[in-house]
């Protein structure tokens, strides 16, 4: 495991989702609550509507309903659906904190990557 100092400081934990679900809806105030509860870490949580935001998602693939991607820079740490609970989010997090290089999930493609980068870059946006 890499030494948290060394690391770069930026994190970003993005959840993709869409306002006509209703456990996305629900999870919505845990997600935001749980990520900024990390204080003195560098991180941003980001909620994305995949239909409102559609030319940022551009073609990642969104399946299910919450999708996390947990970037550290450009480095994608973990990209997949998850169950909509606190414990699954702050397990995430501390775990990226920590150092760990891959959370599982979803072998990060191309398009995923890419989104990584464009979140990095957006206005507005980490």
């Amino acid at each position: 495991m890499v030494s948290p100092a060394s690391l770069p400081s930026h994190l970003t934990v993005a959840c993709l989702c869409a306002d006509w679900c209703g456990s996305c809806r629900g999870y919505r105030a845990d997600f935001e609550s749980t990520v900024s509860a990390e204080a003195g870490a560098n991180i941003e949580a980001l909620w994305i509507d995949i239909e409102d935001e559609a030319e940022l998602v551009g073609a990642v693939d969104v399946e299910n309903f919450p999708t996390l991607l947990i970037a550290r820079g450009d480095e994608v740490l973990f990209f997949g659906p998850v169950t909509p609970h606190v414990s699954t989010l702050k397990r995430l997090v501390q775990a990226a904190l920590a150092g760990q290089s891959h959370l599982g999930g979803t072998a990060p493609d191309d398009e995923v990557r890419a989104l990584a980068s464009r979140l990095r870059r957006a206005p507005g946006r980490a």
